[in-house]
């Protein structure tokens, strides 16, 4: 009779059973993202300064160096020079108007003074005929020049807009020189140093914010149904022996199903066509960009 030994091979089912994830361990799992902006220069020069470094902390529009703007300054002096000059030559309509003003006062006064003395038969109809024809010159005389300074007024006062527009296309090329973050968060790559030349377009460096974390993890069809946009799940993480847990908030859920990543597990590893969700996560420090996890709803 054949004796079989029962407690080795009960013990090996054991020991592999332990080995085996439930399926309760998770409901889906992907990978951890944040938002990233590659920041490329705005203005062709040389870069003067550029303090960066990666890993570096950033604030929303902190300048972290600047393209040469020295022609670009100089312009700008150029045409607030030429401003000025005009505005110097702007003609003073009341002041060269008041001459006239009061030729043609003083005309109408003596006018009073010989219609008095012709009512006194001291002076003839044609002395008062002159002093008409005197005051209709200078009327016409002071409408001309009314209509001539106004016309040169406005003249050089488009003269002055069209060199303000120039000043403030300036003003806005200048502050393009200016290298500084869109964003607040952690510059992950620099691609350019201090000495180089830059072109319009040319990227400089790229800064993430990797204070909260989006892990995009993907579901199947039948668990739709059991989550909504503001949700409230559980995040676990792998760090070797260690496994943490964080709170997390499903912030997007696709509209489309896409084919699973060959890298993405599912509950159902039958499911060919998956739908992706946005998982956000405050982080702690520990996360890490492309790093996995798994979600429980």
């Amino acid at each position: 009779m054949k004796t079989i030994k029962i407690l080795p091979v009960l013990l090996s089912v054991l020991f592999l059973a332990s080995c085996v994830k439930s399926d309760g361990d998770f409901d889906a799992a992907g990978t951890f993202e944040t938002t990233e902006v590659v920041v490329s220069a705005e203005a062709a020069g040389k870069i003067m300064q550029f303090d960066l470094e990666e890993g570096q902390q950033l604030t929303e529009n902190q300048v972290v160096g600047y393209i040469d703007s020295t022609q670009l300054f100089l312009k700008k002096e150029q045409l607030l020079a030429s401003q000025k000059a005009l505005l110097s030559r702007r003609p003073d309509v009341k002041k060269q108007i008041a001459v006239l003003e009061q030729q043609v006062a003083t005309a109408k006064t003596e006018k009073k003074r010989v219609e008095n003395l012709v009512k006194a038969n001291a002076a003839t109809t044609k002395q008062l005929d002159d002093v008409n024809a005197q005051i209709a010159v200078l009327e016409k005389q002071l409408t001309a020049s009314k209509t001539t300074l106004e016309s040169t007024d406005a003249g050089m006062n488009n003269d002055n807009n069209a060199l303000k527009v120039q000043v403030e296309q300036l003003n806005d090329q200048l502050a393009k020189c200016h290298i500084s973050s869109p964003i607040s968060g952690t510059v992950l790559a620099k691609y350019a140093e201090k000495g180089e030349l830059a072109g319009a377009g040319k990227a400089l460096f790229r800064v993430a914010n990797i204070d909260n974390m989006i892990l995009r993890a993907y579901v199947i069809n039948e668990q739709l149904t059991k989550i909504k946009l503001g949700q409230k799940v559980k995040v676990t993480v792998d760090f070797g022996e260690e496994q943490k847990q964080y709170d997390g908030e499903i912030s997007w859920i696709s509209s489309k199903s896409e084919f699973t990543p060959k890298t993405i597990e599912t509950r159902d590893e039958r499911a060919n066509l998956v739908y992706a969700i946005k998982v956000n996560v405050k982080n702690d420090g520990y996360l890490k960009i492309g790093m996995y996890g798994n979600v429980r709803f």
